[in-house]
């Protein structure tokens, strides 16, 4: 199988940390125009931005599977045959993808290039956020919300959301980890829909800034 993908080190390293096939061949490029590949199995997009300029340059320099990582443009607004994944910071990592698609046909070979590099997929609608993006960003803002109110200081919230509840990290460290950009930019679209995701306006001034 060949892949070819587009991502940053950090990126790369995480999608590629359970790669259990050897006979996977992972091609990495800097940029869209380098992908004509004609005898690769897929392209892997982790910089992808949303932009119609780089939906059109998918869709010109590659013809075959498109997996792009889009948390918060859905399907829909992208409209483009792609599959949408959440590739975040850290969220590659684990075992499970979360992925979205609107062509039936592409399942198959999507499961397939996912388990050569380790992982499941986790088939989900076409929402902003998947699951786990839109639950850690909800605790993200409200940790924010507490800050903001002189509940406690960052590193205090940080400690007892790791102690309390055994997470991995504690929202502050998460939402650095993940970048406060894609969190605000993530909370305005689900609050679009639900007003409890409304992002703080201590977060929106970091996000802005």
């Amino acid at each position: 199988m060949r892949l070819v993908v587009l991502g940053n080190d950090r990126q790369v390293e995480e999608l590629l940390s359970d790669r259990s096939n050897n006979q996977v061949d992972v091609t990495l490029i800097n940029a869209v125009q380098e992908s004509a590949d004609k005898h690769a199995d897929a392209l892997i997009d982790l910089l992808f931005d949303g932009s119609s300029d780089r939906i059109e340059s998918l869709r010109e320099f590659f013809s075959g599977i498109v997996i792009v990582n889009s948390v918060v443009d859905t399907l829909h607004k992208i409209n483009a045959p792609f599959t949408r994944v959440n590739g975040w910071p850290g969220f590659l990592r684990g075992p499970v993808v979360e992925a979205s698609t609107n062509d039936e046909s592409a399942k198959n070979a999507v499961e397939n290039i996912c388990a050569c590099l380790g992982k499941q997929v986790e088939w989900l609608p076409d929402t902003p956020g998947f699951i786990t993006a839109r639950v850690i960003t909800m605790i993200i803002n409200e940790a924010w919300f507490a800050l903001d109110e002189n509940v406690s200081t960052r590193e205090q919230i940080d400690a007892a959301m790791r102690l309390g509840t055994n997470y991995p990290h504690g929202p502050f460290e998460w939402c650095e980890k993940i970048g406060v950009k894609n969190v605000h930019a993530l909370l305005n679209e689900l609050a679009k829909m639900d007003g409890r995701y409304h992002p703080n306006t201590l977060l929106t001034k970091h996000a802005i800034g």
